[in-house]
């Protein structure tokens, strides 16, 4: 990554699934640039809380303030954590975590980012999916689960993400949609603003993956014009294990995921490295062109 001149880089970076011990050692040597490094981590840190604890306390001691955003693996409740919290109370358990490290998360106020490329609200998102990623042809959540079990590509939260005491993961993602949007709302009109979220505000990322019925876990349209109501200058987020950038609407939506070691292995960049949010960074040659993600089936999806 370039040095840039002035007082530090916004940087973002997710997926960091440090179960793999070749993805902790990514994060062992994952760095700032500067002393005025801000760092988004948005979401896939691990799916035990002593391995989110461990990985945002490393991070927090190198970078002048990190950011966090839950993605689906931090909210499982996996048979192999000893912390067997379910849903919401898993969720507000990772919250606490945050704030005594001193990380932000999207239950605190949204820090505005004064260096290189601001002023810019820095917003960490949790608003999960609700099925309306559906795949051509189906009308209903029931028919595209029937497709996509005809097809093998089942997610695992269908076992292991719970929505308690909401009804259903749709139910919580529609309240955590209406209670972001309230808060986006109140922000001065005239600030632009970061959006960091696990999944994408708009489905048009998804429609490289090699098994398109894997989108009715990456989303929802509620947010498809967010990036134009609320005055992103980036949508940060990750969960395809596609890192690249794409323009929307002349809005930048930007990948930040490490992924897996299978994964990464066979990309030519450097394994672990933040991408730079601002100052905004030049589109690197064949980043706007990356290859569709792997195949995702049943016990290795993201």
């Amino acid at each position: 990554m370039e040095p840039t001149a002035g007082p530090g880089q916004l940087l973002a970076i997710s997926d960091l699934h440090i179960s793999y011990p070749e993805n902790r050692a990514l994060v062992e040597r994952l760095h700032p640039t500067g002393d005025e490094d801000w760092l988004i981590v948005a979401g896939d840190i691990a799916e035990t809380v002593e391995d989110i604890r461990w990985t945002l306390a490393t991070l927090a001691a190198r970078f002048r303030k990190v950011l966090w955003a839950p993605g689906n693996h931090d909210l499982w409740t996996h048979p192999k954590d000893p912390v067997q919290l379910r849903g919401v109370a898993r969720y507000e358990h990772l919250v606490q975590v945050c704030r005594e490290l001193g990380v932000l998360t999207p239950e605190d106020p949204y820090p505005v980012w004064r260096g290189p490329g601001g002023p810019v609200a820095v917003a960490p998102l949790f608003l999960g999916y609700d099925y309306t990623f559906l795949p051509a042809g189906c009308a209903t959540k029931a028919e595209g689960l029937a497709y996509a079990e005809s097809t093998g590509i089942v997610c695992n939260d269908e076992y292991l993400l719970h929505p308690d005491p909401y009804p259903s993961r749709e139910a919580w993602c529609r309240d955590r949609v209406a209670r972001t949007e309230e808060r986006l709302a109140a922000l001065p009109a005239d600030l632009p603003t970061v959006l960091a979220n696990h999944y994408p505000l708009d489905r048009h990322p998804t429609e490289v993956l090699w098994h398109p019925e894997f989108a009715m876990w990456c989303g929802t349209r509620l947010t498809a014009d967010w990036h134009r109501r609320f005055r992103v200058a980036t949508m940060v987020y990750g969960h395809l294990h596609i890192p690249r950038t794409t323009w929307h609407d002349g809005v930048r939506f930007t990948e930040v995921s490490v992924g897996y070691p299978r994964e990464w292995r066979k990309r030519s960049r450097t394994p672990g490295t933040a991408r730079r949010i601002l100052p905004m960074e030049e589109v690197e040659a064949g980043d706007r062109g990356t290859a569709p993600g792997v195949g995702r089936g049943r016990g290795g999806t993201p």
